[in-house]
C-alpha cells in the first residue's frame, strides 16, 4: 500500500482546562457525505485524558468544521475504574444508538495503572455519551491482571466480534515500567456482556517486541485486516499490519503498511495508532505523531 501523507489535522492548544495537548487513539467515521467525525483523547495539564470529537471536511480533512466544546465522555467518579482518564476504543451504531467502547485508567500504588474497558451510549447522534455502568464491561481475569482494553468491535450476523489488548505483566526499561500486552479475540451476543474466559490469542509479540496492541480491524472482500501498534525494547514505536480469513487466525505482514516519519515536525519521532476510513472517493488513514499523540492527529491518503 502506498501512503501519501498530507499533514497535521488537529492538536489541542489549551483553550480550556481539560485540553492542554494530545489527540490520541483517534477513531474516524463518516457522519454524512460531507463530514468526517474524528473522536480522540485529549489530555489536561496532569496528563488525564477525556474524549472529544472534531468534525472535518470529507474532501479536505485539514479543514475543521466544528470542535466539540465539552467532552463527549468525561472521566469517571472518584474511585471508579476510569477516574484517571479515558481513551477511545471504538464507536459503532447499534439500532438507534451509538455504542462507545473505551479504556478507563485508574492509578494505584504498586503498579503504574490499571486499564479496563467500559461502555458509554449516545442517544444524540454521537455528540455525548452516558456510561452504561460505572464498573467495567471487560474486567480483570487471572491472565489479565492489569488490563483488558477493547479497541475494535464489529457487529456481524447478530454477534459482536471484539479485538482487545490484554495486559498481564510489566517490562522495566531504563528504570521505567511499561505494560506488556498482546492482541486477543472474544465474542458477545449483545455487545455488553463479555465472557471472562474463552478468549483467543490472535497476535503475540515477536523478536525484540514487548508489547503489541491497539488493534483496529476491518472487514474486507477476502476476510479481515488489522492495523496495530508495536513497541520494541529499543523504544521504537511502530505500526504493524496483519491479514486473516476469519478474524481469528492472522498472518503478520508489517511490511505492507508503514507510515514513514517526517524529517521534522509533528510526526518526525513517531507514527502510531492508525485508523482507516473509506471516504466517498478515497481511502484515508488518520494517525498519531510524536509522544503517542501529544502532537496531535494527522492524515494520509492510501492508494
Amino acid at each position: 500500500m502506498k501512503i501519501t501523507k498530507k499533514g497535521l489535522v488537529y492538536c489541542p492548544v489549551g483553550s480550556c482546562n481539560w485540553d492542554a495537548d494530545t489527540y490520541m487513539t483517534p477513531h474516524a467515521t463518516l457522519i454524512n457525505r460531507n463530514i468526517i467525525r474524528i473522536y480522540g483523547g485529549t489530555r489536561d495539564t496532569n496528563g488525564v485524558s477525556r474524549i472529544r470529537y472534531i468534525d472535518v471536511s470529507e474532501s479536505n480533512p485539514q479543514h475543521i468544521v466544528h470542535i466539540s466544546e465539552k467532552p463527549s465522555l468525561d472521566i469517571g467518579n472518584p474511585g471508579c475504574f476510569d477516574d484517571n482518564g479515558v481513551i477511545l476504543g471504538d464507536v459503532i451504531p447499534v439500532e438507534n444508538e451509538y455504542y462507545m467502547y473505551y479504556v478507563g485508567f485508574q492509578i494505584v500504588q504498586k503498579v503504574k495503572f490499571f486499564a479496563f474497558s467500559g461502555l458509554a451510549i449516545s442517544n444524540d447522534d454521537g455528540n455525548t455519551f452516558v456510561r452504561y455502568s460505572e464498573v467495567p464491561i471487560m474486567d480483570r481475569t487471572s491472565t489479565a491482571r492489569y488490563g483488558r482494553c477493547i479497541h475494535t468491535v464489529l457487529r456481524e450476523n447478530g454477534i459482536f466480534k471484539c479485538w482487545y489488548a490484554l495486559i498481564n505483566d510489566w517490562k522495566v526499561i531504563h528504570g521505567t515500567p511499561y505494560p506488556i500486552y498482546n492482541i486477543w479475540y472474544v465474542e458477545s451476543k449483545d455487545g455488553i456482556h463479555f465472557p471472562l474466559e474463552d478468549s483467543i490469542l490472535c497476535i503475540d509479540v515477536e523478536g525484540s517486541e514487548y508489547r503489541i496492541g491497539r488493534p483496529k480491524v476491518y472487514k474486507t472482500d477476502s476476510g479481515y485486516e488489522m492495523y496495530y501498534t508495536r513497541d520494541l525494547i529499543s523504544k521504537d514505536y511502530l505500526i504493524g499490519y496483519a491479514q486473516s480469513p476469519d478474524g481469528i487466525h492472522w498472518v503478520r505482514r508489517d511490511d505492507l503498511f508503514q507510515i514513514p516519519r517526517s524529517s521534522e515536525g509533528w510526526d518526525s519521532e513517531m507514527t502510531c495508532y492508525p485508523v482507516i476510513l473509506n471516504g466517498r472517493s478515497r481511502k484515508y488513514v488518520f494517525y498519531n505523531g510524536n509522544g503517542m499523540g501529544k502532537t496531535g492527529v494527522g492524515y494520509g491518503i492510501i492508494e
